[in-house]
């Protein structure tokens, strides 16, 4: 078992031996794993950790391991989106977040497991099979991101990206007990993310501890020319990282707290709520009054984008190809056998929401309602410096119970999908345990005020000891 531990500890490791034992390391603990969190290892892993050793990279992640979801482009690295439709494609390019990560001196351990295309809320509709949760190998890790989240959990890689769309970096994190980041929209380039939904994605960092988190913004944020949604604004998240929260003002909308919510999971929540207010902190309850609304609107806005950028994979370019008597035949045969059937639902609800006769009443109705959600966040957040409720409703839950239940698993998104609509920031924080499973603190800040959140979630991690637990010793 490779060690859980931070970017700070890696680092010292890499001194008293070689970053190259250290890959080596991580590569041999994935190598036994059971999770099924990665679905490809880079053969070019060790030798970049001896370019690294042998060239003396002084970046602030040198000779640091990460993994990288399915959906996010890599030379020389398959990137599937966990899709039998991309089944080959090596893309001839870096994302912008990977060359980012490379001149850090980040070494690359492989790509991790997903929902196909990022649609989903467990990781159960990837075509390489469902990724297991280290707390509970019979349940689910969360989605789209639950490899990502998975492997950090296990100690196959210290460090990880996701994307998030509608909490695909914070539900996994929450089900596995890490921390993950959905920066504010614009914050973080999307040039080389395979898109879902281009107003509402955005790539983010998970790791063990928030201070790994602020140095992985560090590297990754900033201004992108290649994104037309990113914005040129400068900002340094490690120096965020204070331990003090002494007159923060917590906002806590009751509408977090609602029908569905585990008992479990509002205890956890309302105990880390308290101890904020122990180091200092206050809280008032806010409202959000079209909460209610929010998940019917990313649904529909969501699926619309999906539905338009789904319609490049038609076997013409890349990836997998049924031969046809005709280019209409082929497409078709080649869509049908390359997408999971998720996806087939969401590109269908995404036209018929977009066709000339439901347009205004589908599609324009729920963007409406993206800024009515978005001025709620306006209001609460004028009166207060963050927002904290759940993450997500209730702990992971098994393996097979919702995949069956698409409108179950759409409901489980219900706290995490307003932010997306708001493009506001997000961190999921461990804050406790529900039945023996981790519970996560959402802290939700101001558009570009990551480092509040930051220095809100730092500080609560360095009073409580729920991130230094482990899914192999708690067990």
């Amino acid at each position: 078992m490779a060690a859980w531990t931070d970017i700070s500890g890696i680092k010292q490791r890499i001194e008293a031996s070689s970053a190259e034992e250290i890959t080596a390391s991580y590569l041999e603990t994935i190598g036994k794993s059971r999770i099924n969190g990665f679905t490809t290892v880079w053969d070019k892993a060790l030798e970049v950790a001896r370019g690294i050793d042998k060239d003396g990279n002084s970046g602030p992640l040198a000779g640091v391991p990460i993994a990288i979801k399915e959906n996010i482009s890599t030379t020389g690295l398959s990137t599937t989106c966990s899709s039998k439709i991309l089944e080959g494609y090596v893309p001839p390019y870096d994302a912008h977040v990977i060359e980012k990560l490379k001149a850090a001196g980040a070494v690359i351990l492989g790509k991790t497991n997903m929902d196909e295309f990022a649609m989903g809320t467990s990781t159960e509709s990837s075509c390489y099979g469902p990724t297991l949760n280290p707390w509970d190998i019979g349940r689910v890790p969360g989605g789209s991101s639950g490899g990502s989240a998975a492997v950090v959990a296990a100690g196959e890689a210290p460090l990880s990206l996701g994307s998030d769309t509608g909490g695909s970096v914070r539900c996994p994190a929450a089900f596995c007990g890490v921390v993950g980041l959905k920066p504010t929209y614009g914050a973080v380039s999307r040039y080389g993310l395979i898109s879902y939904a281009n107003s509402l994605e955005q790539i983010g960092p998970m790791a063990t501890t928030v201070a790994d988190i602020a140095i992985l913004m560090d590297v990754i944020g900033g201004y992108d020319h290649r994104d037309s949604t990113s914005i040129n604004r400068e900002n340094t998240y490690i120096d965020s990282l204070k331990e003090d929260v002494k007159g923060l003002k917590i906002g806590v909308p009751d509408e977090y707290f609602g029908e569905g919510i585990d008992e479990g999971v509002k205890k956890a929540v309302w105990d880390a709520i308290g101890k904020y207010e122990d180091m200092g902190a206050s809280w008032k309850k806010v409202s959000m009054p079209h909460t209610k609304y929010a998940l019917a609107s990313y649904y529909i806005i969501a699926m619309s984008e999906a539905s338009s950028n789904l319609a490049r994979f038609d076997g013409t370019r890349y990836g997998l190809r049924v031969e046809g008597e005709n280019w209409h035949i082929m497409a078709s045969k080649t869509r049908a056998l390359g997408f999971g059937e998720e996806v087939k639902r969401r590109i269908l609800l995404g036209t018929y929401a977009l066709s000339a006769g439901y347009h205004d009443k589908y599609y324009l109705k729920a963007l409406k309602v993206r800024t009515l959600v978005k001025q709620d966040f306006e209001r609460a957040l004028a009166d207060v410096d963050v927002l904290m409720a759940p993450t997500m409703p209730t702990p992971a839950f098994k393996i097979g119970e919702k995949i069956d239940d698409p409108l179950s698993l759409y409901l489980a998104d219900v706290n995490t999908v307003p932010v997306n609509l708001a493009g506001v920031p997000s961190i999921s924080v461990p804050c406790g345990f529900a039945n023996g499973l981790p519970v996560g603190l959402q802290i939700i800040g101001k558009p570009f005020d990551e480092n509040t959140i930051l220095q809100a979630a730092y500080s609560f991690e360095q009073n409580t000891d729920h991130h230094t637990k482990r899914p192999w010793e708690v067990a």
